[in-house]
């Protein structure tokens, strides 16, 4: 976590910044064992040591605690990205088209995007009708 916060806002030391942090923000002091965790990694000593690591969610959790100008942008892609998740739980055709403009971007051909497009309305159909009767596990059903 140090090496976001550094980058974030060029602190001369971070383990201090983070202690700052933590003890202005109560939410993510209570939860920073959740959110951080002592994870044991290479050292450039060669050695294992336990370093401070946290997930992409945990991440984002810290930037939003960082009051510099330098995490703004982040913030505020936060935001955007919220906002347009919110608009696709009212209009799930939105997180279809946002599907197909994904792998678009990634240069993939459109006859490829239908197809898999396709198969994921096809799966989901398949799990659903499973669900439906009663199916619940690996074994409930044969695997030809």
């Amino acid at each position: 976590m140090q090496d976001v916060v550094f980058a974030l806002t060029d602190s001369e030391d971070p383990k201090q910044y983070i202690k700052k942090m933590r003890a202005r923000d109560d939410a993510l002091e209570s939860n920073w064992g959740t959110i951080c965790t002592p994870l044991p990694l290479l050292a450039p000593d060669g050695k294992m040591r336990e370093t401070t690591c946290a997930n992409t969610e945990g991440v984002f959790r810290i930037i939003q605690s960082i009051p510099s100008p330098k995490a703004e942008p982040f913030k505020k892609w936060l935001a955007k990205v919220g906002y347009e998740r919110v608009k696709e739980i009212e209009d799930p055709e939105l997180a279809s088209t946002r599907a197909r403009e994904l792998y678009k971007a990634k240069g993939y051909p459109p006859d490829w995007i239908e197809k898999r497009m396709r198969s994921h309305a096809i799966r989901k159909e398949l799990t659903d009708e499973w669900k439906n009767r009663g199916i619940q596990e690996n074994r409930d059903y044969a695997i030809l």
